[in-house]
């Protein structure tokens, strides 16, 4: 006997779990991580600590081999991984070029990614243009004493110091990668392009 004829039956997908109800908290954490340092990832542990997930902007993806940019953006990535060991699980990680227009760039970068809920920056421009999309914005840790610029700086000034403010992969990673010295070359040539942003 021929069954009777069913309609199919949609998965049941719970929206608000997807969509940013109060039952699934997702942060987003914009950077260049030119490298990605443990400051980065003191900031990061903060941030999980109150969300479930975390979406991790890598931003100025189209620059590199510059001063400011001297690592492409899936060498960023790699180190990213590296740092966040078994925090990756909760991560994701997407390279997101720059635009001409900071009003645009929120949008824009919102195109890019799974829906937010909150936004984590230090950054004055950058939380004044997310709340301008209706987005709650919050701070998060600052470490003293550790930055891209001041990693970059010791690397082209040949001091060894930089390795303290990175994970033990990481550089061994800028290593490998000759990352030392493409970063001596470019500084000694002043490599730049012209539209780079430093934030």
């Amino acid at each position: 006997m021929k069954k009777p004829y069913k309609p199919i039956q949609y998965f049941n997908i719970n929206y608000d779990y997807y969509y940013g109800s109060v039952a699934m908290k997702r942060g987003l954490f914009v950077g260049r991580f030119q490298p990605p340092h443990l400051g980065h990832l003191e900031a990061i542990e903060e941030i999980l600590n109150n969300v479930d997930e975390l979406v991790i902007v890598v931003a100025a993806a189209q620059y590199s081999y510059t001063m400011l940019n001297p690592f492409t953006a899936g060498e960023r990535v790699e180190m990213l991984r590296l740092t966040l060991g078994d925090l990756y699980d909760k991560c994701y990680i997407i390279p997101v070029d720059d635009i001409p227009s900071n009003f645009l760039w929120p949008q824009h970068v919102l195109n890019y990614i799974p829906k937010v809920n909150i936004v984590y920056t230090l950054n004055p421009l950058v939380k004044l243009l997310f709340e301008k999309q209706g987005l709650e914005v919050k701070g998060h840790k600052f470490v003293k004493g550790i930055s891209g610029t001041l990693i970059r700086t010791l690397i082209a000034q040949n001091n060894d110091k930089w390795e303290n403010m990175v994970s033990k992969k990481v550089a061994e990673y800028i290593r490998e990668i000759r990352g030392v010295e493409r970063i001596k070359f470019l500084y000694e040539h002043e490599i730049r392009i012209p539209g780079e942003k430093q934030c």
